[in-house]
């Protein structure tokens, strides 16, 4: 049995990008981009008015004569002499001999003659060529995230495609035969199944649309093909339940029958402690405790983060922070606890409902309270290590 410390230092060795793919820019939100994109134009591509009124080249007089107009997308150029403007619209093209635009307000016209009221400062309300970017320029990093205003600014620059990192496929297999689905009948001796949703769920959080669930029959021959059969199928694997020592758990012999290489097991951790977790080739596996709250739990702390490795961030661990303890917290067991709690203006509160089996107090909380193995009290008022949720 290793410590929580040990086993993420293990999990970060595996916590590596995917290979990349290109993908449309409609399809790549909330994606991390894996190159530097570069600007094929400037932005904006012409000198442009930011607002609607009238274009000329400045001078001290406030009387002009209108000789056109220039609507947004025209491609006039008009050749302005001085005493000269042109009637002009927000994202119109401003004219080459023009460098001020006056905003309507400011003026009055009997559509021949331009009378400017209030004048601007020279250059004022014109857009110069490549203000915003300029061509050859770097557009957007590797490493960010792609989100709605990110993909609009390429989609503005004519960028139709951009590459990302390839999404891995996922393979959740449920052991345990008193394990019914939502909506079947229970007998007597039966419970729901919970965990695969709230995998699958967690998953398609991250964007991971690719996700097979099996049912897996609770004997050796069966949960042997069930490995074999996900291995070839899916780049990472999920084993909910049957990694602990009872007589119908056979995950980790058929694990080693399908030649997939321990990395550890068992962590000494509440709750979670038997974790496995391991490798065949490049696919991940990881062997989940059955308890719903283990189950999640060890989901946060060691498969999140070779998750979000693997989609390209390299801030893959859930933030920790610092916060004050509403209450003494005990640690009896010499385990490293990840208690479920409440993380509400700096003061942390240990939640009621501990249980490995018990979700109900991880519906409403917002962080894990970490407890090292070493520490057998954290006193009230004092601080605790809390892993952001949400």
């Amino acid at each position: 049995m290793i410590s929580v410390s040990e086993a993420i230092q293990h999990i970060e060795n595996y916590c590596k990008p995917n290979k990349t793919v290109q993908k449309s820019i409609q399809k790549v939100r909330n994606r991390i981009l894996a190159e530097d994109v570069i600007s094929p134009i400037n932005m904006p591509p012409f000198k442009q008015s930011s607002m609607d009124g009238y274009a000329f080249r400045y001078s001290d007089t406030s009387v002009y004569t209108i000789v056109g107009e220039v609507q947004a997308g025209s491609a006039t150029n008009f050749q302005l002499k001085e005493g000269e403007a042109v009637r002009i619209f927000t994202g119109a093209r401003v004219p080459n001999d023009a460098d001020t635009v006056v905003i309507q307000e400011h003026t009055s016209t009997d559509g021949k003659e331009l009378t400017i009221e209030k004048l601007p400062k020279m250059y004022s309300n014109v857009r110069p060529l490549g203000e915003q970017i300029e061509i050859g320029a770097i557009a957007l990093k590797k490493g960010i995230l792609l989100n709605e205003a990110a993909i609009g600014f390429l989609a503005g620059l004519g960028i139709t495609e951009v590459l990302v990192y390839k999404k891995p496929s996922v393979s959740i297999l449920v052991t345990g035969n008193e394990l019914k689905q939502v909506g079947e009948p229970l007998e007597e001796g039966q419970v729901y199944d919970s965990n695969s949703i709230t995998l699958e769920l967690a998953l398609r959080q991250l964007g991971i649309k690719k996700v097979t669930i099996d049912k897996v029959e609770d004997t050796l021959k069966a949960t042997k093909k069930a490995v074999q059969k996900h291995l070839k199928k899916s780049d990472i694997v999920l084993i909910s339940g049957g990694i602990s020592v009872g007589d119908y758990d056979f995950v980790k012999e058929s694990l080693e029958a399908n030649g997939v290489s321990e990395v550890f097991y068992k962590v000494n951790q509440k709750p979670g402690k038997p974790l496995w977790f391991g490798h065949k080739d490049q696919q991940i596996v990881f062997a989940l405790p059955g308890n719903p709250a283990s189950s999640l739990s060890c989901f946060y702390v060691y498969v999140l983060p070779i998750l979000k490795a693997k989609l390209g961030h390299t801030n893959y661990h859930l933030p920790r922070i610092q916060a004050k303890a509403s209450d003494s917290i005990k640690n009896i067991h010499g385990k490293t606890l990840f208690l479920k709690g409440s993380v509400i203006e700096g003061e942390a509160t240990q939640l009621r409902g501990q249980a490995s089996s018990m979700l109900k107090s991880f519906a409403v909380s917002n962080a894990l309270l970490v407890v090292p193995e070493e520490v057998n009290t954290i006193e009230k008022g004092t601080e605790i290590t809390c892993v952001k949720l949400s």
